[in-house]
């Protein structure tokens, strides 16, 4: 089994099954929705995964328990944050310090984001990360021109 604590935010059940069946284990799920939790809880189950803990946490406000992570995994929880009318860039700010507050240093972050370019994610996340890697998105063209619908980059923390 591998060892590595891995963190997933805001989840339903989504890359947490595909980490245990690769035999990590220490893999642990937030959301602030205890009907999110208790669907994935009835999923876990019904697998048999006794490897992933799921917590009820907002990740704008954590409990002090959780930190220490080797990894942590966003697809979607970072652009749901930043569309919320209510002070976005403030709350955009209290996710980076959380992230920065869970992960270990040399830790992993991975973002997958429908809303926000490459650069405009390397700026949000330049204060205590560092890019490590791009991973291959769809690209379109339209106009002349090309881009990606989607961005996904692997951060380290400094």
């Amino acid at each position: 089994m591998l060892q590595c604590l891995i963190l997933e935010l805001e989840m339903v059940f989504s890359w947490l099954n595909l980490l245990a069946k690769f035999g990590f284990s220490n893999i642990t799920g937030i959301d602030y929705s205890p009907s999110a939790i208790q669907l994935s809880g009835s999923i876990i189950e019904k697998e048999g995964f006794s490897n992933i803990k799921l917590k009820v946490e907002d990740f704008l406000n954590l409990s002090t328990k959780l930190s220490g992570f080797h990894i942590c995994i966003d697809k979607g929880t970072f652009d749901a944050i930043s569309l919320n009318p209510d002070n976005a860039v403030e709350k955009r700010k209290q996710y980076v310090k959380s992230l920065s507050r869970v992960l270990k240093v040399k830790g992993f972050f991975l973002i997958t984001s429908c809303n926000w370019t490459k650069e405009e994610l390397l700026n949000e996340f330049s204060e205590g990360f560092e890019l490590f890697e791009e991973l291959p998105t769809p690209k379109f063209s339209f106009g002349g021109r090309s881009g990606n619908s989607v961005a996904a980059l692997v951060f380290q923390k400094t």
